[in-house]
C-alpha cells in the first residue's frame, strides 16, 4: 500500500499508477514560512480591519469562505495606476537565520516521515494583489486601459514573488508548492483568456520555474472558480495540480481533452455540503456522486475550499470519513490502513 505522499505523487503524474483516491489534503501538510507569518495574510473568522505588509485592509466576517480586502476610497492602495509605484510598497523580505531555522526543524520533521510533502502555501497571487491593490473593478478597468502601468507593476510583484521564493527554496527545501490565486468567478473568469495569457503566463512561468528548477516537484495552484478557458495556460505555466476547481468546469472532460497533463484537486464545491444545517448524509451522497465515475489517475476528490478546513465546523472532517469510507469498499484497504499511510489530518480551520 502506497502512502498518502505517494498515492498523491501517483495520481498527479500523467501515467502515475495510485491505489486508491488521494483523500483531499492528506498527502500534502500546508507549512508556513517567515514572509507569510510576516505578511498579514493569516486572518481569522471574525477579524476586521486588519492592515497586512502591503497596507490593503482586510475583514474576514464569519461564515465566509475567507478573508477579502476592503475598497472603500479611503482604504484603496493604489490611487493612481499611472504612479503605481507611489503607492505600492514591497514589504522586508529580510529575516534572520533563527527564524527560519524554526521552520526548517517544521519541514524535517514532516519530510521525515515519509507520509506528506511539506509544502509551502503561498498567499496572495499576482492577480488577487492587483485587486487587492487597486481595488476589482479599477483592476478590471486597468487590464484593458492601462496595460503599460499594469505590466510594470505585476512585474515588481513578480520580482517580489522571486525573492520569496529565494528564502524558501534556499531554506526548506520543499518538493511540492501551494500556491494562491484565484482568477474567476464560478461562472467565468474575470478576464478574457487572450488578456489573461498576456499579463499572466511570462510571470507565472518565471516564478514556477524558479521553483521548479529548485528542487520542487510539483505545483498546485489554487483556483476555486470557473477556469476551464485558462487550461492551456496552467499546463504552459508549469501547474501540476489545479486546486479548487469548481465542478463546472467538467473536470472529466479536462482531464480527456489535456491527457492527464494537468491533474484536478476539487470538484466538490463548498456549497454542495459547507453549509448551515449541513448533515452527515449531504456528505455522504456528495462525496459518493462526486467519485463515481472516475479513477484516481489525475483526480483527488478535495473540498473546493483553498486549504484544509471548512467554513462550517466539522464538513471536512466528514468528506474525508466518506472518501476513506469509498476507499475501503472499492479498493479493498482498511480504514487503519488508510490512516496508517498518513499523517493525523491536517486541520487548519472550520
Amino acid at each position: 500500500m502506497l502512502t498518502a505522499k505517494e498515492n498523491l505523487r501517483q495520481s498527479i503524474l500523467p501515467d502515475g499508477k495510485p491505489d486508491r483516491f488521494s483523500n483531499n489534503y492528506e498527502g500534502m501538510y500546508l507549512m508556513m514560512h517567515p514572509w507569510i507569518m510576516h505578511s498579514g495574510a493569516l486572518l481569522m473568522p471574525g477579524d476586521y480591519g486588519k492592515v497586512n505588509a502591503w497596507g490593503v485592509t482586510m475583514d474576514f466576517p464569519e461564515y465566509v469562505p475567507g478573508a477579502f480586502p476592503v475598497h472603500t476610497a479611503d482604504k484603496i492602495v493604489c490611487k493612481d495606476i499611472e504612479t503605481w509605484f507611489d503607492y505600492v510598497k514591497a514589504p522586508n523580505l529580510d529575516f534572520p537565520e533563527a527564524e527560519w531555522e524554526v521552520f526548517q526543524q517544521q519541514y524535517e520533521e514532516v519530510n521525515a516521515t515519509g507520509k506528506a510533502y511539506a509544502a509551502p502555501i503561498y498567499v496572495t497571487g499576482l492577480f488577487e494583489m492587483t485587486h487587492y491593490l487597486c481595488a476589482i473593478d479599477d483592476a478590471l478597468v486597468y487590464y484593458l486601459t492601462e496595460e503599460e502601468s499594469m505590466k510594470d507593476m505585476i512585474k515588481y510583484l513578480t520580482e517580489f514573488e522571486l525573492k520569496v521564493a529565494e528564502g524558501i527554496c534556499e531554506h526548506l527545501h520543499p518538493e511540492m508548492l501551494f500556491h494562491h490565486d484565484d482568477w474567476g468567478t464560478e461562472n467565468n473568469s474575470f478576464l478574457r483568456p487572450e488578456v489573461f495569457a498576456d499579463f499572466f503566463v511570462e510571470p507565472y512561468k518565471e516564478v514556477y520555474g524558479y521553483y521548479k528548477d529548485h528542487g520542487v516537484e510539483f505545483v498546485v495552484h489554487h483556483n476555486d472558480s470557473y477556469s476551464a478557458n485558462l487550461v492551456p495556460y496552467m499546463i504552459e505555466m508549469g501547474i501540476d495540480v489545479w486546486q479548487g476547481a469548481m465542478a463546472n468546469n467538467d473536470t472529466r472532460g479536462i482531464l480527456e481533452q489535456y491527457d492527464h497533463k494537468l491533474a484536478i484537486m476539487g470538484d466538490i464545491d463548498n456549497k454542495f455540503i459547507d453549509f448551515d444545517g449541513w448533515t452527515p448524509e449531504d456528505v455522504k451522497r456528495v462525496a459518493y456522486e462526486h467519485l463515481d465515475g472516475f479513477t484516481p489517475n489525475g483526480y483527488i476528490p478535495c473540498i473546493t475550499q483553498g486549504g484544509p478546513g471548512s467554513t462550517f465546523s466539522g464538513t471536512y472532517v466528514e468528506l474525508m470519513k466518506y472518501i476513506d469510507q469509498y476507499n475501503t469498499e472499492k479498493y479493498g484497504f482498511t480504514q487503519k490502513e488508510l490512516e496508517d499511510a498518513r499523517l493525523e489530518p491536517q486541520i487548519l480551520f472550520g
